[in-house]
C-alpha cells in the first residue's frame, strides 16, 4: 500500500496511554511513510478542520482507526471527527463517493482482558458485538472496504506502573499484527 493514514482517537495519547502510544510508535517504524493523524493534539477543543481531514482521507489508500475502547465505544474525540468528516456529499449520498474503495482497519485496545468480552460474563457482549458492527455499517454507506481488525485487551493504563513492560510488549505485538494485516491488503 502506498499511503496509510493512522487516525489516533485517544483523547490524551502523550500523558494517558502506554499501549496506544507504543502501538503508534511501532507502526511508524514498521510502515515506511505512514501518516499519523493525532486527533488529541490537532483538536483538543473538538473543533475539527473538516477540509484538512477530508483531504487526508482522500489521499489515503488504507485508513487505520487506532483507539482505546471507552465504555464500549470509540473515544468521543474520534466520534466527533467522524461526525464532522464523513458528511453527505463527501462520503455518502448521490455525489458522496470520495472514500469509495478505501480500506478501513480497526486497531483498538481495552483495559479489560480479551476474555472479559464473553456473553456469559457481566458485560454480556463479545468484542465483535461492539464498535465493529457500526464501523461495518459506516463502510457500507461510504463504499469503503472493511479490511479487518486487531484487538488487544488487558492493557489498562491503571496498571502501567506495575506492568508497563508487559503492556509495551503486548502493544508491540499488536502493532506487528496491524502491519501484517495492512501488508496483506
Amino acid at each position: 500500500m502506498n499511503h496509510v493514514l493512522i487516525v489516533s482517537g485517544h483523547t490524551d495519547l502523550a500523558h494517558d496511554s502506554v499501549a496506544n502510544k507504543t502501538i503508534i510508535e511501532t507502526l511508524q517504524m514498521l510502515i515506511p511513510g505512514v501518516q499519523v493523524d493525532r486527533l488529541d493534539t490537532l483538536y483538543p477543543d473538538y473543533k475539527i478542520d473538516v477540509r484538512a481531514e477530508q483531504a487526508k482521507l482522500q489521499a489515503a489508500e488504507v485508513i487505520v482507526l487506532q483507539f482505546p475502547v471507552f465504555w464500549y465505544h470509540m473515544p468521543s474525540l474520534m466520534e466527533r471527527w467522524m461526525e464532522c468528516s464523513f458528511v453527505h456529499g463527501f462520503s455518502h449520498g448521490a455525489s458522496g463517493d470520495k472514500l469509495k474503495g478505501k480500506k478501513v482497519v480497526l486497531s483498538f485496545t481495552t483495559g479489560a482482558p480479551e476474555q472479559s468480552y464473553q456473553r456469559s460474563l457481566s458485560s454480556g457482549v463479545e468484542i465483535e458485538d461492539i464498535i465493529i458492527p457500526a464501523v461495518k455499517a459506516m463502510c457500507r454507506l461510504t463504499q469503503m472496504d472493511f479490511a479487518g481488525y486487531v484487538f488487544t485487551g488487558g492493557v489498562s493504563y491503571g496498571d502501567r506502573q506495575e506492568h508497563s513492560e508487559q503492556i509495551i510488549e503486548k502493544a508491540r505485538q499488536h502493532a506487528q499484527r496491524v502491519a501484517k494485516l495492512i501488508g496483506g491488503l
